[in-house]
């Protein structure tokens, strides 16, 4: 099995919104059948590492969804096939390795019935926004290398890196070559209550592809924020710093900064630039937003854009959540006429 469709979200949620005070709906008729997250990592890590061909094999056969992608794609040890060496060595070799990240993790996940719970709620916001769409087959824990993804979406099941969410303690995250990887602003929310936003933050980026990459740099802030809009319909009971991945003090931050915030962004920047050095410095990760003080969070074109999506939805009041999403993102922000106040 190739990975046809992936959508690899490391533990950063880049995805939030409000209800804008238009309530909820009722999907508690909505059926999504019984979500169950079978477990992987428990399977895969209780392989033996002297027989890793006939392990991998029996694993292959139970999990023949998933156990494909897990060694080709989130290993990157290539196809498992009988005459592949470099697959089963590279497979063993995290297996030895790892055995101390899976007792932690084993600990601190010996149950995920919370999480099934979570998501079957959030499958229901899904399919009563977007019916025609194929949610996941499955749901599946797998414990992958520190660097690989914290969800993906492959062409049967919606997988769950538990090593995205050890905790913000997490030894590995506090050292050197963690913080390397992941630095604390980042590390910070590789905790359990993101879970659930990440997925979702995964599904809609399946059912809305992102197109930003090579787009003027106000376009990109409308396409970040709109995810960001669409995540208040799919997770109404989550917190903003749940969906943003802001924290409290920064979500207050902006709310308190917005007309200077907007302000610097006429004046000190082309909002229609296409250089990617500018535009990285508002769109993506950071302790703050360089320029603005230390107080600004980073990723504020998104919160913005997310600000500018809100002022034309309440313009627009009749639109669905999918005509929202394919707008052509100039459009948008040209009808929108955000000027806060």
């Amino acid at each position: 099995m190739n990975l046809q469709r992936i959508a690899f979200v490391l533990s950063v949620v880049c995805i939030a919104a409000c209800n804008g005070g238009t309530g909820r709906p009722d999907v508690s008729g909505v059926e999504v059948g019984r979500v169950f997250i079978e477990r992987f990592d428990t399977a895969f890590f209780n392989i033996d590492s002297n027989n890793i061909v006939a392990g991998l094999n029996r694993l292959n056969q139970h999990y023949s969804y998933f156990t494909p992608d897990f060694v080709g794609n989130i290993l990157g040890a290539g196809p498992i096939t009988d005459t592949s060496r470099v697959a089963y060595d590279a497979t063993r070799q995290f297996l030895v390795s790892y055995q101390g990240v899976r007792k932690s993790l084993e600990r601190k996940y010996p149950r995920l019935d919370w999480l099934e719970t979570e998501l079957q709620e959030s499958f229901r916001y899904v399919k009563y926004y977007f019916p025609k769409y194929q949610l996941p087959q499955k749901v599946v824990a797998f414990i992958g290398p520190f660097d690989g993804p914290g969800v993906a979406i492959t062409s049967y099941a919606l997988a769950i890196g538990l090593q995205s969410y050890a905790g913000r303690n997490f030894p590995f995250y506090l050292t050197g070559k963690g913080q390397d990887m992941y630095p604390q602003y980042v590390s910070r929310r590789f905790e359990p209550e993101y879970i659930d936003a990440n997925c979702v933050n995964a599904i809609a980026q399946d059912i809305f592809p992102d197109s930003s990459d090579s787009r003027p740099l106000i376009e990109q802030m409308i396409i970040k924020g709109r995810y960001w809009w669409l995540a208040g319909k799919l997770l109404p009971e989550a917190e903003d710093s749940i969906r943003t991945g802001y924290s409290k003090a920064q979500l207050d931050w902006c709310a308190g900064n917005e007309v200077a915030v907007w302000n610097y962004f006429l004046q000190a920047t082309d909002l229609y630039t296409i250089d990617p050095d500018i535009i990285k410095n508002y769109i993506g990760e950071g302790p703050k937003t360089m320029g603005m003080p230390d107080g600004s969070p980073g990723n504020i074109g998104a919160w913005v854009g997310w600000q500018i999506v809100k002022k034309y939805v309440a313009a627009h009041s009749g639109l669905s959540p999918a005509a929202v999403m394919t707008v052509p993102a100039r459009t948008l922000f040209e009808d929108a006429k955000y000027k806060p106040k």
